[in-house]
């Protein structure tokens, strides 16, 4: 986690962050210690504790003597003047909202019992504005609507931080547990319409990194604003861009740092979050978050929105990083090795994306299948690609030409556009940027607009015959 030098916010010494206790993230910017003591006094306030804290729940003003008064949510510090406060607080995380908070607090007034788990906790902003005989805020009004007619009432999630600053609470973004619902999604773009692409294939070695610089910087060339992201711990991309960064994807998933202070601009609309070996701790950050695998679009969805495409460089493993890539994703880019291994991972990819759709609830779509390392002269790559036009029709694009200066360019820390600009593999890789460009643009109501068919149904179908032999597809299997 070294790599960046700070000075602590509570003895004003400077040091370099090795650890996540060091960088804590608070009212919208961020304080560092040098030191568990200088953690400690922060905690407390001030050198002799007598500064009082504020709670997050009721505003109260009151001085932390207990260890049960602080807790840690997201990541994030927060104080509790009470046990009541405290089960507020920890309810919240588990995704229960304030206005269903204050819904159930206004039940006993109107003549309801509310249930023991539904009751709100003692202490808390909403029974305080409720006892003093305050009308419930909008949001509390359209949940209470909500449970009435049988009906969510997405005002209430929306209207949430409003509301919590009329109580004098403060508003805290928080992941719900796993056994809350999920958060509504954003609306699905119709098949066929990528905008955030994962290049992703389980096979080592198909031309993953090559393909994601490629057409990030393809998109990039055609006045597109694009975001490539590294999810990959070998941080190839870095290298083959000819571009070193002090901070990583690393920082921005588990120090909570901004994309925007991570990114660099690396061309001309093309910013790269770039990855190196510290992100295979991430991992283990994942693993113990609430709703791990989404944790990347969490961190992401605000800074993507500011660009025309977002590119994903995937490892070749079913690691819970990819599981967040594919999350974060709307479509999937398979680079294949024209040979038969590579066609079994393109299985293996499909099995992926089914589960994507139906467990993680995100439906994500294989957008196309592309051979690359394509030698005319060999049978096995004719047979090869011939295989995959069988099974995934215009799914599967145009191949890319096999040319040494594709291997060449990274070793120059340039693009194949750059390096080669006019050779095969560039017009080829060109190719694929304008179909993505055009997929986008064109218009969804004609037959041409995606194939029409979910990814997930496309991936039932014909995952088990996409890994015949080369050959034997083309032969009319």
């Amino acid at each position: 986690m070294g790599g960046i030098s700070e000075t602590c916010s509570v003895c004003g010494t400077g040091f370099e962050v090795q650890f996540r206790y060091q960088m804590e993230e608070k009212d919208g910017g961020f304080s560092f210690f040098c030191s568990q003591k200088c953690l400690e006094k922060s905690q407390l306030g001030g050198q002799d504790g007598a500064v009082l804290a504020t709670c997050d729940a009721c505003a109260k003003r009151f001085p932390p003597d207990l260890v049960s008064q602080v807790l840690y949510v997201a990541g994030r510090r927060h104080y509790a003047c009470s046990l009541g406060c405290r089960t507020q607080l920890v309810r919240e995380a588990k995704g229960v909202r304030l206005g269903d908070i204050a819904a159930a607090a206004a039940a006993p007034a109107e003549g309801a019992t509310p249930s023991g788990d539904e009751a709100p906790p003692a202490g808390g902003g909403s029974r305080a504005a409720v006892a003093a005989g305050e009308p419930a805020p909008p949001a509390a009004r359209a949940s209470a609507q909500g449970e009435a007619t049988g009906r969510a009432a997405p005002a209430a999630s929306a209207a949430r931080p409003a509301e919590v600053k009329g109580q004098g609470a403060v508003a805290v973004p928080l992941s719900p547990a796993g056994g809350a619902k999920r958060p509504a999604q954003p609306p699905q773009r119709p098949a066929g319409v990528p905008r955030c692409l994962a290049v992703f294939n389980h096979k080592g070695g198909t031309g993953k990194t090559t393909t994601a610089v490629s057409v990030a910087a393809g998109l990039a060339a055609r006045d597109k604003r694009v975001l490539l992201v590294d999810t990959d711990a070998q941080g190839n991309v870095s290298v083959s861009l000819g571009a070193g960064a002090e901070r990583s994807l690393y920082h921005v998933l588990v120090m909570g740092l901004r994309v925007a202070d991570a990114t660099k601009t690396v061309r001309p609309n093309l910013d790269l979050l770039p990855s190196n070996e510290t992100l295979a701790a991430a991992e283990l950050y994942l693993a113990g978050r609430q709703n791990r695998d989404r944790v990347l679009s969490d961190r992401l969805s605000a800074a993507a929105a500011e660009y025309d495409y977002v590119v994903l460089d995937c490892s070749p493993s079913l690691s819970l990083m990819n599981q967040n890539a594919l999350v974060f994703a709307d479509s999937v880019l398979v680079p294949v090795a024209c040979d038969y291994l590579s066609l079994v991972g393109v299985r293996q990819v499909i099995k992926t994306v089914k589960n994507v759709n139906a467990l993680l609830h995100h439906p994500v779509q294989i957008w196309g299948v592309l051979p690359t390392f394509y030698d005319g002269r060999a049978k096995i790559a004719r047979e090869a690609v011939s295989t995959m036009k069988q099974h995934f029709g215009e799914r599967c694009l145009a191949p890319i030409r096999q040319a040494i200066k594709v291997k060449e360019a990274p070793a120059q820390g340039q693009t194949i556009f750059e390096y080669a600009s006019g050779t095969p593999a560039a017009d080829d890789y060109l190719a694929v940027v304008d179909r993505i460009i055009e997929s986008r643009e064109r218009s969804t109501a004609g037959p041409e607009a995606g194939a029409a068919r979910d990814g997930t149904a496309w991936s039932v179908d014909r995952g088990d015959a996409a890994t015949e032999r080369p050959g034997a597809a083309a032969a009319g299997a």
